[in-house]
């Protein structure tokens, strides 16, 4: 096959994104059989992937017995509020999603709940008046790309160096940027934005900005080392960094597992103690009780108290597996779920939109939309659009304005591809994309997007909110009602909650799942949100490993839709193939006979890519064709046509496939 320029352009010119040797990307050794598993017992899959997890506590105790370099992340974040300075954290994708929770889960409420009581009288001669607004969490591509991410603007790092121009970052604001892998070229330009905010090449200067600059990330150095951007940031002495390796993922290369978690629960932890340190001198004990905070606590037993979070999780296995059970049932009969939350917001939303980019799934469905796609919607307790995202986001909807990063995009992007993908991308990112997508619990939602027979509704509590749920005329109570009256089943997850649900039949359901949180204090909320977050991850990736998305503990419907995703996909290929070929070649005792390199994985892809059947309406599952075509070729000694290995995954399924002899 003579490859198509796109293909020899990314083998030859785009090395700094063939990422396929990190860490990240790898197949971890407990996960390798996951999809396999999961078909024969769900309960045994679902209990491998939670014990993946153990890699966090392990680098968390690691973290814990060398705090220095976190601790002066928190003096850093404690000096910028004191002085009326921001604090931004940056991030791409699940760690932009990241960056957006500790902004409107953790920040802005809780500075809300101080603010509105008595406290504050005692509080507002020292702090800002404006303190909720003065963390920033931004991503790559603003609010917009919390629903699905926007082709291109990851591979730019343009966009991060423009985003934080945009929202006003300056010499003295301190700058967290964290990327799941170590390598996502906008957010290493946001890194490079601040640092360039330090031009002077003196030791002084070089220590202020190594003071405000902090760069998080979850690959081993010597591997990021080999990439030019990567090593322009990991060699500069004006730069902290807090590297959180916790090995391979759950799932290879889906760095929203414990990638993500890790950097969530330490940026949590960084917030947590800065607030302690803020408050500790100027209220007393029990003033502190009231806000759920106790000073004596340290930032190493703040770190530590992941392990027990992750046991109680652990101890709602049985549970999950019966929810796990339920949602996937549901999508197999093509019926659809619906979540419903309030505190547990954004960690949902953000679990059920990461499923797309992941798995190959339709977006959240757009208001325009008259025919439901995605297999997923979720509400909150709002009574229309607009109110909804003030829910989720504690503020308003912020886009990315037209007439400040055209003419960048124009005037600066070299490449003629990525300027095309960032210009195009860029039209469906401003303010307006807010009405596209209502995520309330209003009339019309119940009306036009209500459940039918067969469908599922999953409400999540945290805490206090337990009550409302019994709570005649609630909103929970609502949701219920609304779901019993119309056929649909009804699951619920509450973490936290140690009181026992009580006998109601109209508020019956049909599974539930209790995470029993340990006693620690939880000023933010940090750890609830933490277990559910683990206990999501593990549940929607079994979902999809029983709905065929996974095979082993690869995820074969990724999307090649940027630079980083090709690489992948292509990666997928090479990979799987050269399995298949290996595990025939020693069944034969052939040695290495004739396995394939990631430049023919990569000419297939694009051949692949520019061959969509006109009978597709759905999106391509680039990696399962290629993979099957290239076996195939080496079966017949020819290559067979798509439309040919189109039917051969329709009839047998990726898995099925490679599970055969595919040389008979």
């Amino acid at each position: 096959m003579t490859p198509k320029e796109l293909s020899s352009d990314f083998i030859h010119n785009k090395k700094q994104f063939h990422l396929y040797r990190l860490l990240t990307e790898q197949r971890h050794p407990l996960t390798r059989s996951l999809s396999r598993v999961i078909r024969k017992d769900l309960r045994e899959g679902l209990e491998i992937l939670l014990s993946v997890d153990v890699d966090i506590t392990l680098k968390l105790a690691e973290l814990s017995k060398n705090p220095p370099p976190l601790l002066a992340a928190t003096e850093s974040f404690c000096q910028a509020i004191r002085t009326g300075r921001k604090v931004i954290i940056y991030g791409c994708g699940a760690t932009g999603r990241l960056a957006r929770q500790m902004e409107s889960t953790f920040w802005r409420p809780f500075w809300k709940k101080v603010q509105a009581s008595t406290l504050w009288d005692q509080l507002k001669g020292y702090l800002p008046e404006d303190i909720g607004e003065r963390l920033i969490g931004e991503m790559t591509g603003a609010d917009r790309a919390l629903i699905s991410s926007l082709e291109g603007f990851e591979d730019l790092e343009i966009i991060g160096k423009l985003q934080l121009l945009d929202r006003g970052i300056e010499k003295g604001d301190v700058v967290f940027c964290v990327t799941e892998g170590g390598e996502t070229s906008s957010v290493i330009g946001a890194m490079r934005m601040a640092r360039s905010q330090y031009p002077d090449p003196s030791e002084l200067s070089v220590d202020e900005a190594r003071r405000h600059l902090f760069f998080i990330y979850n690959n081993p150095d010597p591997q990021l080392l080999e990439f030019d951007r990567c090593r322009r940031v990991i060699e500069d002495p004006g730069i902290t960094r807090l590297n959180l390796t916790t090995g391979p993922q759950a799932l290879a290369g889906s760095t929203r597992m414990q990638a993500a978690t890790i950097e969530s629960f330490v940026l949590g932890v960084i917030m947590e103690e800065a607030i302690t340190r803020l408050l500790k001198d100027l209220l007393s004990r029990g003033e502190l009780s009231e806000l759920d905070i106790d000073p004596d606590i340290t930032l190493s037993q703040r770190l530590l108290s992941f392990q027990k979070v992750k046991y109680s999780v652990d101890g709602a296995l049985d549970s999950l597996v019966n929810l796990t059970r339920l949602e996937s049932e549901t999508c197999l009969q093509n019926h659809f779920t619906t979540y419903f939350a309030k505190k547990a917001v954004t960690t949902v939303f953000t679990d059920s939109t990461e499923r797309s980019p992941t798995f190959r799934l339709a977006p959240l469905d757009r208001t325009d939309q008259h025919d439901r796609k995605s297999w997923i919607q979720i509400w909150t307790d709002a009574p229309d659009c607009r109110n909804a995202w003030q829910t989720i986001l504690g503020r308003n909807f912020r886009g990315m304005t037209d007439s400040f990063y055209r003419p960048a995009f124009e005037q600066e992007i070299q490449d003629p591809w990525l300027r095309n993908s960032a210009l195009r991308s860029l039209e469906q990112a401003g303010d307006d994309q807010e009405i596209l997508y209502d995520l309330s619990f209003s009339d019309f939602n119940q009306i036009n997007r209500g459940p039918s027979a067969g469908d599922l509704g999953i409400a999540v509590c945290i805490g206090e909110e337990f009550a409302d749920w019994q709570k005649t005329g609630s909103a929970y109570r609502r949701f219920v009602r609304l779901f019993h009256e119309n056929g649909a089943r009804v699951a619920l997850i509450r973490v936290g909650a140690h009181e026992n649900l009580a006998e109601d039949p109209e508020n019956r359901v049909d599974v539930e799942v209790v995470i029993n949180l340990p006693e620690f204090p939880d000023p933010l909320g940090l750890r609830a949100q933490i277990a559910l977050k683990l206990l999501l991850n593990a549940h929607s990736t079994a979902i999809m490993a029983r709905l065929g998305r996974v095979t082993g503990n690869t995820m074969t419907g990724v999307n090649p839709g940027n630079l980083k995703l090709i690489g992948r996909a292509t990666f997928l290929i090479f990979s799987l193939v050269n399995e298949a070929l290996s595990a025939q070649n020693s069944d034969e005792k052939q040695g290495d006979k004739g396995l394939v390199s990631f430049k023919e994985a990569n000419a297939v892809l694009f051949e692949c890519m520019d061959n969509r059947s006109d009978e597709e309406t759905g999106p391509a599952p680039e990696v399962a064709l290629c993979v099957i075509r290239m076996l195939e070729q080496r079966k017949g000694k020819r290559s067979p046509s798509w439309d040919e290995v189109r039917l051969i995954l329709k009839e047998k399924g990726l898995e099925g496939y490679l599970e055969g002899d595919f040389s008979t």
